[in-house]
C-alpha cells in the first residue's frame, strides 16, 4: 500500500509538471503570434502611407494646383495634408511601440494589456482616417460649390426650370451620397485589411484569458 501511495503522489507531481509546461508552450505560441500580428499592422500602415504619398505625388500636377487655387484651397489643403501625414506617422510610431512592448512582454497579464492597447490604437487610427477623409471631402465640396464657375453656371441654368432651394437640396443630397459611399468603401477596405488581424488578436487575447484564469 505504501508503494502504491508513493506512485500516486509521484504521478500527480508529473501531471502538474506537464500542465505547467503545456501552459508555457501555449503562452509562447500566443506571444509569438501576437507579436507577428502587430508587426504586420505596423507594416501595412507604413505601406498605406507610402501608397497615399505616391498618389499625392502622381496627381499633384499643374492642373491640380490650378484647381486648388480656383477653389481658394491652395494654402489650406497643403497644410492639412502635412498635418494629416504627421498624425499618421505618429500612429505608425505608436504601432512600433506596441510591437516592441508585445515583443518584450514576459507575462500573461502584461501581454493581454498590450493586446488591448494595440486594438485601441488600431481603432483610433481607422476612425481618424475616416474622419479626416470625410472632413476633407466636405471642405472641397463646399468650396467647389462656392467658386467653381461650372457649378455656378449650372445653378443659373437650373434656376429657370426649378426652384433654387430645391436645386440646392438636390446638390447637397448628391454630395452627401458621394461622401457616404466613398467613406463606406474606405471603411470596408479597413475592415477587410485590419479586421482579419484584429480578430486574430482577439482570439489570442481570449486564449490568454483562459490561461490567466
Amino acid at each position: 500500500m505504501d508503494e502504491l501511495e508513493l506512485l500516486k503522489k509521484d504521478w500527480k507531481k508529473q501531471e502538474g509538471s506537464f500542465h505547467q509546461i503545456s501552459e508555457k508552450e501555449i503562452y509562447g505560441m500566443l506571444h509569438k503570434g501576437s507579436s507577428s500580428i502587430v508587426k504586420w499592422i505596423m507594416i501595412i500602415s507604413v505601406l498605406e502611407l507610402l501608397l497615399w504619398l505616391s498618389i499625392s505625388f502622381l496627381t499633384a500636377d499643374d492642373q491640380y494646383f490650378k484647381t486648388l487655387e480656383l477653389y481658394h484651397l491652395d494654402t489650406f489643403m497643403p497644410i492639412m495634408s502635412i498635418i494629416s501625414y504627421g498624425v499618421i506617422l505618429f500612429f505608425i510610431f505608436l504601432f512600433f511601440k506596441n510591437y516592441k512592448a508585445i515583443n518584450t512582454t514576459d507575462n500573461v497579464k502584461q501581454l493581454m494589456q498590450n493586446i488591448l492597447k494595440t486594438r485601441k490604437t488600431v481603432k483610433y487610427y481607422v476612425w481618424y482616417n475616416l474622419g479626416i477623409t470625410a472632413i476633407s471631402m466636405i471642405i472641397v465640396f463646399i468650396f467647389q460649390f462656392l467658386y467653381d464657375p461650372s457649378i455656378n453656371k449650372m445653378i443659373d441654368n437650373a434656376s429657370s426650370n426649378i426652384d433654387p432651394k430645391t436645386f440646392y437640396c438636390i446638390m447637397l443630397l448628391v454630395y452627401a451620397v458621394v461622401i457616404v459611399v466613398f467613406i463606406g468603401l474606405i471603411w470596408l477596405f479597413y475592415r477587410l485589411l485590419y479586421g482579419i488581424l484584429m480578430r486574430r488578436l482577439q482570439k489570442n487575447y481570449d486564449e490568454l484569458k483562459k490561461i490567466d484564469y
